[in-house]
C-alpha cells in the first residue's frame, strides 16, 4: 500500500489535475492557459519574464518571482499556470498555518525529485508577507541554487514586508486591479463555459452590472457573487439571474469571501480620521467594516498604537498604553474575540483628548539634525569614566540633578549651536495642560535669568 507523499498536505497539484465538479466556481473557472487570463496584460506580452519563466529552457528565465497586488487578481492563477505550462510540479504553501518545517520539507522532496527524476517544483506561498524572518531566510538557499521555483503572492508591500535577501534574488510583478470590462468577461466566461453554467443561465444587464460593481476589482470574488446568485435563481427555477437574485445573496457572498476589505486603503485612511477628529462612532464603523471583511487585526492594531502616540500622545498619555494591551491581545487572542479590545482601544482613542505636540517636537528635531544643527555636546555632559576623560574637560562641571531643589540642575544640555532651540510645544488639551505648568517651572529654574526664545 503507497503511503500519501508530502505534497498531499503541502498542496500539491498534478499539472493535469482538474478541480472536482463540486468544487467553488472561482476553482473551476481557473484558467487553464494564458489567453484565459482576465487583464495583467503589461506582464504577459511577449519577451516579459513572465512569460520566460513559463518556458524553464529560455534564455534568462527568472529563478523566483513575487507577485504583488490586490486580491482576485490572479496571482494564484499565474503560479499554477507556470507549473501547468512547463510541466513542473505544483506545491502550495499558505503563510498563514506553515512553518520553517513545512519549508524545509518541501524543499527537500523538491531536491530528491530534482535527483531522481529531474521533475522541477513550482513551490508558491500564498500571502508571504506573514512569514516571520526566520520563514522567510529558510526559503533563500533553495531559491539561490534554484532546487525550486518559488512564486511568492502579497497583499502588502514587499518593500516593507520581505526580507531584503530575498527581493534581491526575486523579480517583482506588480498586478494591477482588474478593469470592469475585465470582470464582466470572467462572469460572462463562467455562464458559457461548461466548467460553469455550460450556457444554462443568462444574466440581466443590470445584475451583471450590479456584480461588477459590488466585486471592486476582484475576479474571485465576482464568480463568489455570481455562484450565490446563481443557487438564488436556480432555486426560484429561474434561467437569468436578475438584480433581485443578486441582492438576496450578496450578504452571504461579501462577508464570506471579502477577505481584505472593500477599498482597503480608503477604509484605513478614514479609520484613522475618524480617531484623530475624535468621532467615536464614525470610528466603531470602519472598524466593523475591517473586522467583516477579514482584515489582518494586527496590522489594525498596529494603526491604533500608531494613532495612540501620533494624535493623543501626552493629552492622554494611557492612550498609548491602551493601544499596546490591545495590540497584544490580539497575538494571544486571535480573532473573533481580539475585536473587543481592538474596540476598546478606538473608544479610548477617539474619546480622548488631542495632541499631536510630541510627533511634531521629534520631526522638528529631525529636521533641524538634517540641516546640520547638531553642535557638540558640551563638555561637562560628556561620558567621563574613562581614564582619561577628566584630562580632557570631560564631565567638569557637571551638577546632578538629585543635589538640587526640586531635583532641576540649572545648567545647559543643548550644544550651544541650539542653546535657544524648542521642539515640544505642548497644548491646552488634557494632560498637558499640567505639561505646559510644569515646563514653565522648570524654566524658571533651568534658567533662572530668562526663558527659552523659539528657535
Amino acid at each position: 500500500m503507497s503511503t500519501p507523499d508530502l505534497f498531499s498536505a503541502a498542496g500539491h497539484t498534478s499539472p493535469g489535475d482538474l478541480p472536482a465538479a463540486n468544487a467553488p466556481l472561482a476553482v473551476r473557472m481557473r484558467p487553464r492557459e494564458l489567453g484565459e487570463v482576465a487583464g495583467q496584460e503589461h506582464v504577459l506580452k511577449a519577451g516579459s519574464p513572465l512569460r520566460r519563466l513559463l518556458d524553464p529552457q529560455a534564455p534568462g528565465s527568472p529563478s523566483s518571482i513575487i507577485l504583488f497586488g490586490p486580491p482576485g487578481t490572479g496571482k494564484t492563477t499565474l503560479a499554477y499556470l507556470i507549473a501547468r505550462t512547463s510541466g513542473r510540479k505544483f506545491v502550495e504553501l499558505s503563510a498563514v498555518s506553515a512553518g520553517v518545517k513545512d519549508v524545509r520539507a518541501v524543499v527537500d522532496q523538491a531536491r530528491r525529485d530534482l535527483a531522481t527524476s529531474g521533475t522541477e517544483t513550482v513551490l508558491f506561498v500564498d500571502e508571504v508577507h506573514r512569514f516571520s524572518k526566520s520563514q522567510q531566510d529558510a526559503l533563500l538557499p533553495s531559491v539561490e541554487n534554484r532546487i525550486v521555483t518559488l512564486v511568492a503572492a502579497t497583499t502588502e508591500n514587499p518593500s516593507f514586508s520581505v526580507i531584503s535577501p530575498l527581493l534581491s534574488r526575486s523579480l517583482l510583478l506588480t498586478l494591477q486591479p482588474l478593469s470592469d470590462d475585465a470582470v464582466a468577461s470572467l462572469i460572462d466566461r463562467a455562464l458559457a463555459d461548461d466548467r460553469g453554467y455550460g450556457g444554462d443561465l443568462a444574466i440581466e444587464d443590470a445584475a451583471r452590472e450590479m456584480i461588477v460593481r459590488l466585486a471592486g476589482s476582484d475576479g474571485r470574488k465576482s464568480l463568489t457573487i455570481l455562484e450565490a446568485a446563481a443557487g438564488t435563481s436556480q432555486a426560484r427555477g429561474a434561467k437569468e439571474i436578475s438584480v433581485a437574485d443578486v441582492e438576496e445573496s450578496i450578504d452571504e457572498a461579501a462577508v464570506r469571501y471579502d477577505k481584505t476589505g472593500d477599498m482597503h486603503y480608503d477604509v484605513i485612511s478614514a479609520f484613522i480620521k475618524s480617531m484623530r477628529g475624535s468621532d467615536v462612532d464614525a470610528a466603531l464603523h470602519y472598524l466593523a467594516r475591517m473586522v467583516v471583511a477579514g482584515e489582518d487585526p494586527r496590522f489594525i492594531a498596529r494603526r491604533i498604537v500608531i494613532c495612540a502616540s501620533e494624535d493623543v500622545g501626552m493629552a492622554d498619555p494611557t492612550a498609548l498604553t491602551t493601544a499596546v494591551a490591545a495590540y497584544e491581545a490580539v497575538a494571544f487572542l486571535g480573532m473573533p474575540e481580539a475585536r473587543i479590545p481592538l474596540a476598546q482601544a478606538v473608544v479610548h482613542i477617539a474619546t480622548a483628548p488631542k495632541s499631536n505636540a510630541a510627533y511634531l517636537a521629534i520631526d522638528a528635531a529631525i529636521a533641524d539634525i538634517k540641516r546640520g544643527k547638531a553642535g557638540s555636546v558640551p563638555f561637562h555632559l560628556r561620558d567621563a569614566h574613562y581614564s582619561g576623560a577628566k584630562d580632557l574637560g570631560h564631565g567638569l562641571g557637571y551638577q546632578y540633578s538629585h543635589n538640587h531643589p526640586h531635583g532641576i540642575a540649572a545648567q545647559e544640555y543643548l550644544p550651544e549651536s541650539l542653546a535657544d532651540a524648542r521642539y515640544y510645544e505642548p497644548t491646552s488639551h488634557g494632560h498637558e495642560r499640567d505639561i505646559t505648568a510644569r515646563m514653565q517651572a522648570i524654566e524658571r529654574y533651568l534658567r533662572p535669568g530668562g526663558s527659552k526664545t523659539e528657535a
